[in-house]
């Protein structure tokens, strides 16, 4: 529940920001009319990504067995992909992302398009970018967790978001966003290194990695997945009492190379004002 919690809370304030500063740079140069459309753009989005992950999760649930694990594994790699992207993107870009979004709103005003349809595309693309990112990370999330307290995870996180978006854009509250997706990006770099570890295992399941399949240690006396402790980890890192040595190793392979350039300096200039506009 925690992790889907977490990245659509994340997700949602990204896409949340996004919304917010369209809608207060519409207002402040006298263009509060083109708002409504604004909403269009954002409803076109989340409609197509609520329908789009809908489709996967009920198709994909007639696959036999083994296609079945197929499809997690796959799934389980472009998520990590997803998450992995969306860490270093909002790290490069998250300083200019206001500026980028105001020529872009200009651009589309200065099409003299009386409809306003490039503001709905733009606005469209923007916010669809962050519910397809979330739609495939939900996926995995849901296929390594079952039960109803992953979507009641994500729904609760979705709705934190879209409050503290509208806190942002009436002021009602300042966040050091900065601090935010610093803490925020390291959790999902831990995430997505147990969604890897969690794809080799789906693979090896559908018949496609056999392997380096030997255990690698078994810690079912000390902490098993059966516990409390064992079940949280498991649910929120992909934690195995005893896997294989090509799970411990792929974990560590991506584990280890994201933290290194994690924790290198950013480009100059792209670093997070620290503090919502």
């Amino acid at each position: 529940m925690f992790v889907p919690f977490l990245i659509m809370l994340r997700e949602g304030l990204e896409a949340a920001l996004i919304v917010s500063l369209i809608a207060s740079y519409l207002k402040r140069t006298q263009r509060g009319r083109w708002i409504g459309v604004m909403w269009v753009g954002v409803l076109l989005a989340a409609s197509l990504c609520l329908g789009l992950g809908i489709f996967i999760n009920e198709t994909t649930g007639e696959f036999p067995q083994r296609e079945q694990e197929l499809f997690e594994g796959i799934v389980a790699v472009v998520a990590v992909f997803i998450l992995t992207w969306m860490v270093f993107w909002m790290r490069k870009v998250s300083r200019n992302v206001k500026v980028q979004l105001e020529q872009a709103v200009d651009n589309a005003l200065a099409r003299g398009n009386q409809h306003g349809w490039a503001l709905i595309m733009m606005v469209f693309f923007a916010v669809a970018r962050e519910g397809l990112e979330s739609v495939f990370f939900l996926l995995a999330a849901f296929q390594q967790d079952v039960g109803i307290w992953p979507p009641v995870g994500a729904i609760l996180g979705l709705a934190t978001a879209v409050v503290l978006g509208f806190l942002l854009y009436w002021g009602g509250i300042r966040l050091n966003l900065g601090l935010f997706f610093k803490w925020t990006s390291l959790f999902i770099l831990l995430v997505a290194a147990g969604l890897a570890a969690g794809a080799i295992r789906a693979f090896h399941e559908a018949g496609l990695w056999n392997l380096y399949q030997d255990v690698a240690f078994d810690l079912s006396n000390v902490l098993t997945t059966h516990s409390l402790t064992g079940t949280l980890l498991e649910g929120i890192f992909g934690y195995q009492e005893a896997p294989s040595v090509s799970e411990v190793f792929v974990w560590f392979f991506y584990l280890i190379p994201a933290l290194v350039l994690f924790a290198l300096p950013p480009r100059s200039g792209s670093q997070p004002s620290g503090v919502a506009p």
